[in-house]
């Protein structure tokens, strides 16, 4: 038996070595975009771009590899976007806070998040979760990322009397898409191992072939990085030398509360679709996978970025076979690499991996199968879940709509039992999440 069979149990899983490199390069290709954006929003905070591009390389790499050696799935860590930005417009910008103390505040709040994780807090409300919800939040995450594809592939544009409408597919970006997404399909009905990283890479080629990628050299690697580096301001954010108090301690709230439940969406949505989920609707290694979610968060703090978080893009890995760790781990490798060549990674055009999302998405819809739509107790909490995830863009928001409307459900059906008491009480606070946002 070699290393690698016993440190990740492949054929437990069904899978190979070759498989889960596949779905690391897989999951790599469909998230690296991260490494371009995060420095564009946190950028605008005054933070050097290079460093913050060296810190998400990082952060990504070291987060994913130890989602992999300790949890043992495969399912890779980037700095969150939403996070990114509410670091930047709202902290930053809004309240004027130093960049320093807003790196301070996600670092108190990764410590918050391993707190509840080894007391189980955490675990308990992942278990509060009704089960039909879990299948919701899968169908609802495959609608959003296929949305998020068509967007990018420009399929599907802005437009101020419909909110949405078809664009011009007469466009390169929208012809290099569909033809990812033809690759892709065709290959999928043959069964072709590695038919999204195969899709990918053609399309990629195409838009490299018709210069639709672009490489702007830059400064990168490990030397940019020194400039966030353990810059963050701790007892700044514990409020230890003056300045906004309760504000602060509300910042640190949200980015706990934010990143806990968009994390429970991705890892319900990821590991259903992997098939990892057990019977009863448990998730095994769930405290494994949080604590490495936590430390993840810590230690991208101290490098100089917002949050880590989860990523639902790894849901491209697991429909290209991704079982185990080993996935993560390759992720994480490649993102590691990616810290010396990071102005780089622009070279393979949005359009050649939205097409990606929009296979897992159509894949991920299957989930609705599980759910009862003849109950009206079940069915309206799960169709709510389901909308609201790509209509507001926030799987955190689709998990309100569902609790929420969960809980109402079964008081008015007479149905609450004592055991139901976590479910309440999140129901209230996603109530109160929606009057403070009202409010703000």
């Amino acid at each position: 038996m070699t290393f690698l069979e016993r440190q990740f149990g492949l054929s437990a899983q069904g899978t190979s070595v070759r498989t889960e490199v596949l779905a690391g390069f897989t999951t790599f290709l469909t998230m690296a975009y991260i490494v371009i954006v995060n420095p564009a929003i946190l950028g605008q905070t005054g933070m050097p771009i290079a460093a913050v591009a060296a810190a998400t390389c990082l952060a990504a790499g070291f987060g994913s590899i130890l989602m992999g050696l300790i949890a043992n799935y495969p399912i890779a860590l980037a700095p969150g976007m939403g996070l990114n930005a509410y670091f930047t417009f709202t902290v930053v910008k809004g309240m004027g806070l130093p960049w320093e103390t807003a790196l301070g505040c996600v670092f108190l709040s990764g410590v918050a998040f391993l707190i509840l994780t080894v007391a189980g807090i955490r675990q308990l409300i992942v278990g509060a979760i009704p089960r039909p919800l879990f299948s919701a939040v899968a169908a609802g995450v495959g609608l959003f990322i296929a949305f998020i594809g068509l967007k990018e592939a420009g399929i599907i544009v802005a437009n101020p009397a419909t909110t949405v409408a078809l664009g011009d597919l007469t466009q390169p970006t929208a012809v290099l898409a569909i033809l990812g997404l033809a690759v892709m399909g065709g290959l999928m009905v043959w069964r072709v191992k590695g038919a999204i990283l195969i899709g990918i890479l053609v399309a990629a080629a195409a838009g490299w072939a018709l210069g639709l990628a672009k490489v702007v050299p830059g400064e990168s690697g490990l030397a940019a990085l020194t400039a966030t580096a353990f810059k963050l301001d701790v007892p700044a954010a514990l409020h230890l030398n003056g300045g906004a108090g309760m504000a602060i301690a509300e910042v640190i709230f949200v980015f706990l509360f934010v990143d806990l439940f968009d994390n429970v969406g991705t890892l319900v949505a990821v590991t259903k679709k992997a098939g990892l989920v057990q019977p009863d609707g448990t998730i095994p290694r769930l405290n494994r996978i949080l604590t490495a979610d936590s430390i993840a968060t810590i230690g991208g703090s101290l490098a100089g970025t917002s949050t880590v978080v989860s990523y639902i893009e790894s849901a491209s890995g697991v429909a290209a076979g991704g079982r185990t760790g080993l996935t993560a781990i390759v992720v994480g490798l490649l993102f590691l690499l990616t810290l010396f060549f990071a102005p780089w990674v622009q070279a393979i055009p949005a359009a050649a991996t939205a097409p990606a999302l929009i296979i897992v998405g159509s894949m991920m819809i299957g989930a609705l199968a599980d759910i009862d739509w003849e109950d009206p107790g079940v069915a309206i909490p799960a169709f709510l879940t389901v909308i609201a995830i790509p209509l507001t863009f926030s799987i955190a928001n689709g998990l309100a709509f569902g609790i929420t409307a969960f809980a109402v459900l079964k008081l008015a059906r007479g149905q609450a039992k004592p055991g139901d008491w976590l479910l309440f009480v999140l129901a209230a606070l996603f109530v109160a999440r929606f009057i403070y946002m009202g409010s703000a």
